[in-house]
């Protein structure tokens, strides 16, 4: 079983995320080790990374694939980097986030 790219919080989670901007199609490419050996969800976007549209896409894209609103996800740190910590603010967040990557995690 693999690990997961998220971490529980009482109000919610964080979630690990590699940033590939201006890819051909939005999408989920698995889960992939970090340099440092955490578990990292690989995500590709079509966005350019100019003036926070990558950012912007990366908060719509989870928020609909998890089915909550933009604003119970934000960029905890990584802002500028292509590897990112997202924070989402929602009890069920694991459950959701379980729900979404089931395939990644076997």
């Amino acid at each position: 079983m693999s690990p997961p790219p998220f971490t529980a919080l009482p109000d919610g989670a964080r979630l690990a995320v590699r940033l590939t901007p201006r890819a051909h199609h939005d999408k989920v490419e698995g889960i992939q080790p970090d340099p440092q050996g955490r578990p990292t969800l690989v995500l590709r976007l079509t966005a350019p990374p100019v003036e926070g549209a990558a950012n912007t896409a990366l908060i719509a894209f989870v928020a609909k694939s998890l089915r909550l609103p933009k604003s119970a996800i934000a960029i905890a740190s990584g802002e500028t980097s292509r590897t990112k910590s997202l924070r989402i603010s929602a009890p069920d967040a694991e459950t959701r986030l379980r729900g979404w990557l089931a395939e990644f995690l076997d």
